[in-house]
């Protein structure tokens, strides 16, 4: 059975959404990150990097919540995994530039927002993450536009990967009506069984 350390209100939300679509049985480790378990000798075994999500099935190890997502797809023959070289390189595409360019400012801005008191705020922190967001969300539109999905006009990682991401946003109240195409993702995404669980889960906006 797949065991998966980490919260789904971290970046593990996205490896939970991809369990749930999958419908396979997995064991949810737990950790307690208050105490830094996360730092402990015994989970720095598991992940070197000190931080969730990982994951275990049997005696393979991984680690980064997008790489999980990737090996979870194929490793249980999803009609979410790529079905070609082409599909999987733009699965990557699109994952990695979430991750470096979309997640970056949506993460620095809802530490600030949401796990530093008010009066201890890096206000440059949040200035600078809203400026960043208009230009990565106008790629994201044009990137879904006259499209239902990112990749192959179906549900694949990569909705799953950015999908999450863009979650922060809603959480963050921030107004996507600049933005059609991926509201009409969104509303696709949203609408799916898994993510109405993980979001539960989460106690996310839908």
């Amino acid at each position: 059975m797949i065991k998966l350390y980490g919260s789904p209100l971290s970046s593990a939300g996205r490896c939970y959404w991809m369990l749930e679509e999958l419908a396979v049985p997995y064991e949810v480790m737990p950790l307690n990150l208050r105490e830094k378990e996360q730092k402990s000798e015994a989970f720095l075994k598991i992940n070197p990097n000190g931080k969730i999500p990982a994951m275990i099935d049997g005696d393979f190890v991984l680690w980064e919540s997008m790489a999980i997502n990737s090996y979870l797809a194929k490793k249980f023959e999803s009609p979410l995994a790529p079905k070609n070289l082409q599909e999987e390189s733009l699965i990557q595409q699109w994952s990695l530039w979430g991750l470096v360019d979309f997640q970056e400012p949506a993460v620095s801005w809802m530490i600030q927002e949401f796990f530093v008191p008010a009066e201890h705020r890096n206000q440059l922190v949040i200035e600078n993450s809203k400026k960043a967001l208009p230009r990565v969300l106008e790629v994201l539109n044009r990137g879904l536009e006259g499209k239902t999905f990112l990749v192959g006009d179906r549900f694949t990682v990569a909705d799953v990967n950015l999908g999450t991401v863009t979650d922060i946003l809603l959480g963050l109240k921030y107004d996507l009506s600049a933005y059609p195409h991926i509201q009409r993702w969104m509303t696709e995404l949203h609408s799916r069984p898994a993510y109405k669980k993980v979001a539960q889960m989460r106690q996310m906006p839908k």
